[in-house]
């Protein structure tokens, strides 16, 4: 079988996206898989057009959260790090199936020394200075709060003023710090804002960030002195960097900036800026604000898109384990697979919105969409094949309007999810592909093979299937859908997806290959007669049969 790809003649065009990197003070829930599943999604579809992909992920290790979980914990912090780093984040990109290329963790020395270049080069060039600032602070955001942003407590907390997202009382703090002129860049961030309205996404996200700036920016306090786990101030010791100003760093540091090793820099040069900055919401402003202004401080390119996905909520509240809502991806995993994992969370939340999650919609989506729609049209096909032809495709017939209304239904499918993936809209692109699941169970309804196969000069005595017949051309057509669907739905349900394509004959895996042509996933003809189609296990058993 030909080997398929969803797009574009091969060529050296890069794509580089980073999910943020995780605190360390707890391990992932489904919130920070949400994130990485996307981040997998979309570089798995940038692969498939053959472009040169860097996926970043990793691990945000400093910060005063960091040290007093630690400490709550008995260990030291890099200790309390090391260990969640080992025992939960890593194995939890196995959990989802992700493909990342890079893992980034802050405490890593190619992390740590890059950063104390960067600003060292900042200080020399005027754009940091000492001085002192008291205000209100969350531990939980890592951030100083103006007094607008917080509420008043309730309950226990009555009479305290809390973090709009921790909903934990906030500390004062007065400090003498390090300053980055962040204000100086306001008409340039704003200029940037109306420039390019594809530097921040959603649209919702960008309006946000434009009434933050034109309300009015203060100087970044980007150094403490009253702790000491973080990253030490290069030219006075008895600082630590604000953990923001050195986590923000990483998509940069990890690919090169300020490597002593002349590949490295040829790395960061083939591949920053980059493409996608995938956040929450709830870091917006750091992404947004914050770290183009420290590379235009710099010198150095922006970033292409920072896009804020909304939050999953339970029980109508933000993911969070403080609040006892965070569930494990494995609690779903392991019922479900990674497959349906993927596709759930995909599919069911429109990108860049809140999204509820429950375990009743879940399952209902499991098997509605998954079992019976997807995973039952590709045993149904199979099985076609295997009774009446002996696993062996046959030479199809000529086509009728039916098969020609199939085809331009895949095509159109391939072009709007397509069109989708650059809009980073993987829901829009999951359900284009659905289209051709639905219209290609109408088109077996329709076309009633089962039916065909008891037609004069369908099948010989023996009840052998035809070449060239009705009932080939149906089955042919059905089995050249199922080909572009596992091409589609690879970066969403990979496991699925090889399994789909192996069925179908192939011998090479699904998926880039530099040696292999490539070829637009709706193109119908591709599998030649005689290819060995094989019934397997169920793509997707129902939930009685898992």
């Amino acid at each position: 079988m030909a080997h398929d790809e969803t797009a574009a003649p091969a060529g050296t065009q890069s794509f580089y996206l980073t999910t943020p990197i995780y605190y360390v003070n707890d391990a992932p829930h489904i919130g920070h898989a949400y994130t990485t599943v996307a981040g997998d999604v979309l570089t798995r579809w940038h692969r498939q057009r053959q472009e040169r992909v860097w996926f970043l992920t990793g691990t945000d290790e400093h910060g005063q959260k960091v040290m007093r979980t630690a400490e709550a914990n008995g260990v030291t912090p890099q200790e309390w790090a090391d260990r969640l780093v080992e025992s939960s984040w890593k194995p939890v990109l196995e959990t989802l199936d992700a493909r990342n290329d890079d893992f980034i963790r802050t405490t890593q020395p190619r992390h740590t020394e890059r950063v104390q270049k960067f600003i060292s080069q900042l200080h020399a060039k005027g754009e940091i200075y000492a001085g002192s600032y008291e205000g209100p602070y969350c531990v939980g955001c890592e951030e100083y709060k103006l007094p607008g942003e917080l509420v008043d407590g309730t309950g226990e907390y009555e009479g305290l003023k809390l973090c709009p997202i921790h909903s934990r009382p906030v500390e004062m703090l007065s400090e003498q710090n390090y300053f980055f002129k962040m204000s100086a860049y306001a008409d340039r961030l704003l200029a940037l804002y109306e420039e390019h309205p594809e530097f921040v996404q959603p649209a919702s996200a960008r309006n946000e960030v434009l009434a933050f700036v034109k309300s009015g920016l203060q100087d970044l306090s980007i150094s403490r002195n009253t702790f000491d786990w973080g990253i030490p101030i290069p030219w006075d010791t008895s600082h630590v960097l604000y953990v923001w100003f050195d986590a923000l760093l990483n998509y940069a540091t990890a690919i090169g900036l300020e490597s002593d090793d002349e590949a490295e820099r040829e790395r960061f040069a083939a591949t920053w800026p980059a493409d996608v900055h995938l956040v929450g919401k709830d870091i917006l402003r750091f992404h947004a604000v914050i770290w183009p202004a420290m590379l235009m401080a710099a010198g150095l390119p922006l970033p292409k898109t920072i896009f804020a996905h909304g939050w999953l909520l339970v029980g109508g509240e933000k993911m969070s384990k403080s609040k006892l809502t965070g569930i494990a991806p494995t609690q779903i995993t392991d019922v479900f697979g990674s497959d349906a994992f993927r596709y759930y969370f995909m599919r069911a939340i429109p990108f860049g919105q809140d999204g509820s999650f429950s375990w009743e919609d879940l399952s209902a989506r499991y098997n509605a969409e998954l079992a019976n729609g997807f995973g039952n049209l590709a045993s149904r096909v199979a099985a076609m094949i295997s009774k009446n032809f002996g696993g062996s495709l046959p030479r199809p017939g000529s086509s009728s309007d039916a098969e020609t209304a199939l085809q331009e239904v895949a095509a159109a499918a391939v072009a709007q999810a397509e069109a989708a993936i650059d809009r980073i809209s993987p829901n829009e692109a999951i359900n284009a592909v659905w289209t051709l699941v639905d219209a290609t169970n109408l088109y077996l309804t329709e076309q009633e093979p089962w039916k065909v196969a008891k037609l004069p000069g369908e099948t010989t005595e023996s009840g052998a299937g035809v070449e060239g017949g009705r009932l080939a051309t149906i089955l042919v057509t059905a089995a050249e859908a199922l080909r572009t669907l596992a091409v589609l739905l690879n970066p969403v349900v990979p496991k699925a997806a090889q399994g789909l394509w192996t069925a179908l004959g192939a011998e090479e895996p699904l998926g880039p290959l530099d040696d292999q042509p490539v070829q637009t996933a709706a193109d119908f003809g591709t599998l030649p007669a005689g290819t060995r189609v094989t019934k397997g296990a169920s793509l997707f058993p129902r939930l009685d049969e898992v």
